[in-house]
């Protein structure tokens, strides 16, 4: 089951963006499964304060994406296969290690200085 009570907003990106990525969390963690039936727009926009449209925005993306099948006056269910939960780990995983990497070379560190860093970091 996807939890939202945990769901903090954040500066920088729009609600929906991170919505949209709370839900892929979900799914990579194994945390959803197929065909478990997900809040309702109208309920999570009560839960976090924020506007149905915002809300109605992610879950449009999710449904683009084939995450999330919905029907006009029913509830919204989770699509989750092995492919589904390996691919999004990788597009998140690839995001998360490229914004690392940009910042590792605007710092100017070697690669070397950077695994380095990598190294001592993953020992923590």
């Amino acid at each position: 089951m996807i939890d939202f009570k945990d769901f903090k907003p954040e500066d920088g990106s729009p609600i929906y963006v991170q919505i949209v990525k709370h839900v892929k969390r979900n799914i990579a963690a194994g945390a959803v499964a197929d065909g478990e039936e997900i809040i309702s727009r109208r309920s999570l926009s009560a839960l976090l304060g924020i506007n149905p449209n915002t809300v109605q925005k992610g879950f449009s993306i999710l449904e683009a994406e084939g995450l999330l099948c919905s029907h006009t006056g029913a509830a919204s269910y989770a699509i989750v296969s092995k492919e589904t939960v390996d691919r999004i780990k990788a597009e998140m995983l690839e995001d998360d290690i490229s914004s690392v990497i940009t910042s590792l070379k605007q710092m100017r560190l070697t690669k070397d200085e950077a695994l380095e860093l990598i190294e001592r970091m993953w020992s923590k």
